[in-house]
């Protein structure tokens, strides 16, 4: 990828986290804004909602670090089991592993009641749907059936250990950053993996341009040269 694709590319991934997170977060964290809105403070408003943005900001820095990690250790995972079909067989493993791990050593320890597992639940039966949605589009868009693992892989496992960062926590309102901070991670991870192909493809049809362009003026130099 050229250095400006993967501006863009960087760029768009921190506006949808931004976005992403500002809006679930008046949702989720009503009871925090709503006071401002009532008292007419509207400054505090934004402040507070610019906030939530940052913190998005910042997510969204963190799947991108996953990401590009995963792309190393995708390669790694090939070359060590040698043949894709045994890599994608781990994969499946972990991805079980990771989502044991949460019920077990991530939820339970903070769940308390039902209402709490049904919110734990919850916020699992989201990961893992959009991660199946997003798999399978991954292999619409690319025709490839074996890439399917990989993606669920990433979306899951990747996903899961981006959240670490809120599950680990125990403070009072940990919950609300728990939901809060998964949905930025889940829709940057989603794009990055969707998109990813397509800033590959712009940066080769620009690299081909320049080729060109390079050409084209040695073409005319020489012409030059001779007259």
């Amino acid at each position: 990828m050229t250095i400006r694709n993967w501006i863009k590319f960087f760029l768009m991934c921190v506006l949808i986290g931004g976005i992403v997170t500002g809006v679930a977060g008046i949702f989720i964290r009503w009871n925090f804004f709503q006071p401002y809105l009532a008292a007419g403070e509207i400054g505090e408003f934004f402040a507070a909602f610019s906030w939530m943005i940052l913190l998005g900001i910042t997510m969204s820095v963190i799947a991108q670090a996953g990401f590009f990690a995963y792309l190393t250790l995708h390669q790694v995972g090939v070359g060590i089991f040698r043949t894709l079909t045994l890599w994608n067989w781990v994969q499946v493993l972990l991805i079980l592993f990771v989502l044991f791990d949460l019920i077990v050593f991530r939820f339970h320890p903070s769940a308390q009641s039902v209402q709490d597992w049904l919110f734990y639940g919850g916020l699992m039966v989201f990961l893992v749907f959009a991660s199946i949605a997003t798999a399978v589009k991954k292999v619409q868009l690319t025709n490839k059936k074996h890439i399917l693992v990989s993606s669920l892989f990433f979306m899951i496992v990747v996903t899961s250990l981006e959240w670490i960062i809120a599950l680990m926590g125990r403070q009072g309102n940990i919950d609300t950053y728990v939901a809060l901070l998964l949905f930025p991670l889940v829709a940057v991870n989603a794009y990055q993996l969707l998109a990813l192909p397509k800033y590959n493809a712009k940066s080769d049809e620009d690299r081909k341009k320049l080729e060109e362009r390079k050409k084209t003026r040695k073409i005319e130099g020489q012409q030059k040269a001779k007259a």
